[in-house]
């Protein structure tokens, strides 16, 4: 039960976890609580009901969409050869996968063990994680979790960061997902039926028609129609959303229970295209174009602090800074007094937010929270003891996660990639990954995983400290001691400019000691730079109005390499340090028309290849999960993007009946 948005990546001051992550995106609410299709038992407003022409909306609208007439249904019908695609309950397939592989130890086994090798790992992860047996999960339970930071809107479609990520996720409406295998399928908790047509311009979704929204409204195709038009507003401030929903000709509901997405053209990326979170069409239809930024107008100031939500649990109360409480809805289990779909794990899911990753671990071994991201340093010295074995257990898995410097290239100092290359050849990295990492993470060097399929099949060598390289760079570009101060300057605009500029960094000891490091590194070759530490939120906002000079931060790969386009492609609005290459914008426009996945890949290895001469960022590492969990947790299972940005994702956790 965790959102499949495609963009929920690692926000750029977010806990690593995302994203990351998803996204950024992003499995959307109503994926992985077991529920079945039902039978027919709400129809949606009477405006909507027309089968087969433009459901009738008199909401002014900003002119955000190329007109377009869709034909009538009917036509559609007998012109289309549609494909059925897969619609899935995340659950099911755990349960079956599981079925399928007998744990390697008791669940009394796994909890004395003390998680020293790989063997003691995946008997933990083997045990701990299985799925209840019928009655055997506490439905009464709460679940404390930690995040890192607090979020930046309650709003799905605004989502950027890890921690809104975490929880929108449980409380957004969608209609697709993606598994383990990062394969994506419609959600059963959602919809009925999934077709594309043979060509591939058409996407049709038929809806259950026992969705409400917390509010008590019906959940139509209208509101996905309407969603989009939202998204495709230029007004409104949606960098990780409208990546890929833009590339879609429109999306039209032919009645209150389905809604066909049509494309411009047969993409590879089509089906992540059509996966985007869905607003209350009945809420937003006239504050929208009152107040576009969605946050700033009084009525949207109420949405925020209680926002109607779509999926499983709604907001219950918020601290900021502090703790978000979400409470489990029964009209998402329960409609019209017939049970639709199973209830969540959880009656209660408390976030409580945590900058501190020392802090958070204090609240951890105290049972104040049940599950939380170690530190490399916290894997290995802080909880190896009986202290941290008593209350809880640790697991780990690989993880597609990248730290990364970013430069602002329109910043005098970063416009060069001359400059670029030399702060990658100036950090010490092999001090980096064995005494602040403490080995337990792999360089990295370019945003797709050594692993993936589109990763380059000649591996870039990771950068090395090399400061005769990254003087002789500086010198190339002009960057000198002119004035024998012992700092490198360069004359712009008449006036000589010193060599210093300032790290942005949220406030965690971890990325705060690599910054710190590299500080040390360019004081060696006469250059000053001044690390501030911020909070997650100031950081996230000064990144996304580009005013930094640089900074560290992470993200999570997508569940397709096009997902990354929002982050290198010209004028993108997650590209944040200004990156331009014409040939980087080309070969992601090709990438995403290449249906065969190998020569897919070499469009994406190619994208890696440029980035790694150019430099934008200073890759760092690959972050592996390294979790701690409460003795008391049940069905954690890891993929590529953690323990909770995948489906069921979050929704497989539960905790036992007490005896």
């Amino acid at each position: 039960m965790t959102m499949g948005f495609r963009r929920a990546d690692e926000g750029p001051g977010s806990p690593a976890g995302l994203l990351q992550a998803v996204l950024l995106l992003l499995c959307l609410a109503g994926t992985g609580c077991g529920g079945k299709p039902a039978e027919p038992l709400l129809t949606a407003e009477p405006e909507a009901a027309a089968p087969q022409q433009p459901p009738a909306d008199s909401t002014p609208e900003a002119e955000t969409v190329a007109p377009f007439e869709p034909p009538a249904l009917a036509d559609l019908e007998r012109s289309v050869t549609w494909i059925d695609r897969p619609v899935r309950d995340a659950l099911d397939v755990l349960r079956e996968q599981q079925a399928a592989q007998p744990p390697l130890c008791t669940t009394a086994e796994a909890l004395t063990l003390t998680n020293n090798s790989a063997g003691a790992n995946a008997k933990i992860l083997s045990a701990l994680g299985r799925l209840p047996d019928p009655g055997q999960a506490d439905l009464e339970a709460r679940i404390d979790r930690h995040v890192a930071g607090d979020l930046g809107s309650t709003n799905p479609i605004l989502i950027s960061s890890s921690a809104e990520f975490d929880i929108l996720g449980l409380t957004g409406f969608g209609l697709f997902s993606f598994g383990r295998d990062l394969e994506p399928f419609a959600s059963a908790e959602t919809v009925s039926s999934w077709q594309t047509s043979a060509d591939g311009l058409l996407d049709k979704v038929v809806l259950r028609t026992d969705l409400v929204w917390s509010d008590g409204r019906p959940i139509s195709a209208l509101d996905v129609a309407f969603t989009y038009r939202v998204i495709m507003d230029p007004r409104v401030p949606v960098p990780a959303v409208r990546s890929g929903t833009d590339q879609m000709r429109s999306v039209h509901a032919y009645d209150d229970r389905t809604v066909v997405f049509f494309h411009k053209e047969p993409l590879a990326t089509n089906v992540w295209n059509i996966n985007f979170p869905v607003l209350p069409r009945h809420i937003y239809a006239e504050t929208w174009e009152q107040d576009p930024t969605l946050k700033d107008s009084p009525r949207h100031v109420a949405l925020e602090e209680k926002p109607v939500s779509g999926g499983p649990y709604e907001i219950v109360s918020r601290k900021r800074g502090q703790e978000i409480v979400l409470r489990r809805r029964s009209s998402w289990s329960t409609v019209r007094g017939r049970t639709v779909r199973d209830e969540p794990f959880f009656k209660d899911v408390r976030f409580r937010i945590v900058e501190d990753p020392n802090t958070a671990l204090l609240a951890l071994k105290s049972g104040d929270i049940d599950e939380m991201i170690l530190q490399p340093e916290q894997w290995t010295t802080q909880t190896v003891d009986d202290e941290y074995y008593r209350l809880n257990t640790k697991a780990t898995a690989p993880e597609w996660v990248s730290f990364h410097f970013a430069w602002n290239i329109a910043e005098p100092f970063f416009a060069d990639r001359r400059v670029r290359r030399a702060m990658s050849y100036a950090l010490d990295h092999d001090r980096m990954l064995e005494k602040i990492c403490l080995g337990m993470y792999e360089p990295c060097a370019g945003p797709f995983p050594p692993d993936s399929w589109m990763a380059p099949a000649r591996k870039p060598e990771p950068y090395k400290q090399d400061l005769d390289k990254a003087e002789a760079l500086l010198d190339e570009a002009g960057w000198i001691d002119r004035d024998n101060d012992g700092i490198r300057d360069k004359e712009i605009g008449g006036r000589l400019v010193p060599f210093e500029f300032t790290m942005l960094v949220n406030q965690q000891p971890f990325r705060i000691a690599i910054c710190t490091l590299l500080k040390e590194n360019l004081e060696q070759i006469g250059v000053l730079v001044n690390v501030r530490p911020v909070e997650v939120t100031t950081l996230q906002d000064m990144m996304q109005k580009r005013n930094f000079q640089a900074c560290i931060s992470a993200w999570g790969s997508g569940t397709d390499p096009d997902t990354s386009e929002n982050i290198w492609k010209t004028g993108e609005m997650r590209n944040y340090c200004g990156y331009s290459n014409p040939e980087v914008d080309r070969l992601y426009a090709e990438g995403r028309r290449e249906l065969d996945r190998g020569r897919r890949a070499e469009k994406y290895a190619r994208i890696q290849e440029i980035l790694y001469e150019d430099q934008p960022y200073t890759w760092l590492f690959w972050r592996n999960s390294f979790y701690g969990f409460s003795k008391e947790l049940r069905g954690y299972v890891f993929s590529p993007r953690g323990p909770y940005h995948y489906s069921p994702g979050f929704g497989s956790l539960w905790k036992p009946r007490q005896e």
